[in-house]
């Protein structure tokens, strides 16, 4: 078996420490999402929230086997050119989305932590070197989805709703009740499904791309890492896939409980076949965008299905103001965690020369 390229010490302390941020960062996204993966759950009152967890942070890990890493391709390749990325890129990149994600954790905010990391990505690798590194059209594209994924939540929950309803008005509501609390647990899974698929690929993303950066496994031919390819040119080692996938499991069964408390009860009042409704959207969306390698926020998706639920009742279901924070801090997200990766970039820079 031949061994690994061995680099300076400098530079592997440099790798080891960013590999350890990279699945802090995708603990965090664990954390915050949990919201996303069983605040209907526990709204409905269908799981315990410990129960809840459980299933979410389950599911999420067994999405390990379920798609290609498509998702982590775009992340990895699509924010900045190789010219602007180094290790002390991707540190600041990692610090940036871990601020902004624990600050909006800590005030009960959900957030699209892909966003956060794409912001930190651009922001420290705008302060290495300057515009003509970033890849706009990738960061428009990933912009973009921040108003179609919710627009797209609130369809499908509003005609999932609609159907579902025209389906069972014949019958009494105990026993539609009844039916809904167990298809919501199926809900629930594919939802965490989906997450696990699109989240924790993001990670995956980054990792590789230090490993490259550093001239660790940019070779496919190389054994020392396990591999899987997401494109022609890159490769996640198998390792990773596992280990992030560990990570944002981990982070959901911790749980964001107040962030879980305002998108299951702040948001609009839920009953099983509402849950089950937003779920199936949200889930329908998170799955067909990550098999089409599209980083879309699954907060971004589920709040859509939430609120296409409600308004399908009526329009003062949701609860407005509530959404009008949420929205803020969607909008915030990138520029926030791009500031503050640009300003640990340049912290980094005084104390660590390389990059």
């Amino acid at each position: 078996m031949p061994l690994p390229t061995i680099m300076p010490p400098s530079v592997l302390t440099l790798v080891i420490f960013g590999i350890a941020l990279a699945f802090v960062f995708d603990f965090m996204n664990g954390v915050n999402d949990a919201a996303n993966s069983i605040a209907t759950v526990v709204a409905t009152r269908v799981l315990k929230p410990l129960w809840a967890v459980g299933w979410a942070a389950f599911f999420n890990f067994m999405a390990v086997f379920l798609l290609d890493v498509k998702v982590a391709g775009t992340i990895g390749k699509g924010v900045v050119n190789a010219e602007g990325i180094t290790e002390l890129v991707v540190l600041a990149a990692l610090f940036g989305a871990i601020v902004w994600t624990t600050v909006c954790t800590r005030l009960g905010l959900p957030i699209s932590v892909s966003h956060a990391l794409v912001g930190g990505l651009l922001g420290a690798g705008l302060a290495y070197a300057g515009m003509g590194v970033v890849m706009w059209t990738k960061i428009w594209m990933i912009a973009a989805f921040m108003v179609i994924s919710p627009i797209v939540g609130i369809f499908l929950g509003s005609f999932i709703t609609w159907l579902v309803t025209w389906l069972t008005y014949r019958f009494d509501r105990r026993r539609v009740s009844a039916w809904f609390r167990r298809l919501q647990l199926v809900s629930a899974a594919l939802f965490s499904l989906g997450h696990g698929t699109g989240d924790a690929q993001k990670t995956m993303g980054i990792v590789a791309v230090l490993l490259v950066t550093a001239g660790m496994g940019a070779n496919p031919q190389g054994n020392w890492f396990l591999r899987s390819s997401f494109d022609s040119t890159g490769f996640v080692p198998n390792w990773v896939v596992f280990a992030a996938h560990a990570a944002i499991a981990l982070g959901t069964l911790i749980g964001g409980w107040r962030v879980i408390k305002t998108m299951g009860v702040r948001l609009t009042k839920l009953r099983p076949m509402d849950g089950f409704s937003a779920e199936t959207a949200a889930a329908t969306s998170i799955l067909g965008t990550a098999a089409l390698g599209i980083p879309v926020s699954t907060t971004h998706t589920i709040a859509g299905g939430i609120i296409g639920v409600g308004a399908v009742k009526r329009f003062t279901a949701v609860r407005w103001g509530v959404l009008t924070r949420i929205v803020w801090a969607w909008v915030f997200t990138l520029p926030a965690s791009a500031g503050v990766a640009a300003l640990i970039y340049l912290l980094l820079r005084l104390f660590i020369p390389r990059g």
